[in-house]
């Protein structure tokens, strides 16, 4: 898809990477030095930051002594990614709007070429979120840093006859997820997300990022490793 530099690009960063287990320092030093750089070349960015483990051993630690309610779960979820966002924000000081945003729908009246962004309310993960900050700024493409290479038609680690996809409709990728979503969802792109990123006609790049040169290639329109969905 063709777009122009000052588009703000909508990259949503999983917290698997962020924090596999301990933060990871090598991942956010990769991130900031190919960001910085395109942003030395006109990108500017929207970065929202996902939980990860941190919310799943703080959601299983928090319902092994008291049962909570999905909307509770929730909420330790979207509290981790915020954390995250605010470790995200303090990397790229100087660059980076000050205050980390969670709401997607707000004016935002910034000049900085980064913002970062967290969860927002129960009932979504921070794909969604992601989506509607794509919807706000009228951003055409949104790249979805994960731990995988490719979607493929099922979980490769369960299924040996799981393909790879490079491309693909919104129509055929929402065969092969959930329809729901659940807090702690395991899924290359939230349901919810999904089904208004096709209403938007939003181009979404999933991409590795332990592998930052495809993120670099996927934006200057060059082949990458990664699956596209549009």
């Amino acid at each position: 898809m063709n777009t122009t530099k000052q588009e703000r690009i909508i990259v949503s960063v999983g917290g698997s990477l962020i924090v596999p287990d301990a933060v990871d320092t090598n991942f956010l030093k990769k991130l900031k030095t190919v960001i910085l750089k395109k942003v030395q070349e006109g990108y500017s960015f929207i970065i929202i930051a996902g939980g990860g483990k941190t919310a799943r051993r703080y959601q299983d630690a928090a319902n092994a002594v008291t049962p909570l309610s999905p909307q509770d779960l929730d909420w330790v979820g979207i509290h981790s990614t915020r954390l995250n966002g605010q470790l995200l924000r303090n990397i790229f000081v100087g660059y980076a709007h000050p205050q980390v945003i969670h709401n997607p729908t707000i004016n935002i009246d910034t000049k900085e070429p980064i913002i970062v962004a967290a969860g927002w309310q129960p009932g979504c993960s921070t794909d969604y979120d992601a989506v509607l900050f794509a919807k706000k700024f009228g951003s055409h493409r949104l790249v979805n840093l994960t731990n995988i290479d490719y979607v493929y038609t099922a979980d490769p680690k369960k299924d040996t006859s799981a393909v790879k996809i490079e491309n693909t409709t919104w129509k055929e990728f929402r065969k092969i997820i959930p329809e729901k979503w659940n807090p702690g969802l395991s899924s290359p792109f939230d349901p919810i997300a999904a089904k208004e990123a096709e209403s938007l006609e939003l181009e979404v790049a999933i991409i590795n990022g332990a592998k930052l040169d495809e993120f670099s290639h996927y934006l200057d329109g060059e082949s990458f490793i990664g699956t596209t969905i549009s």
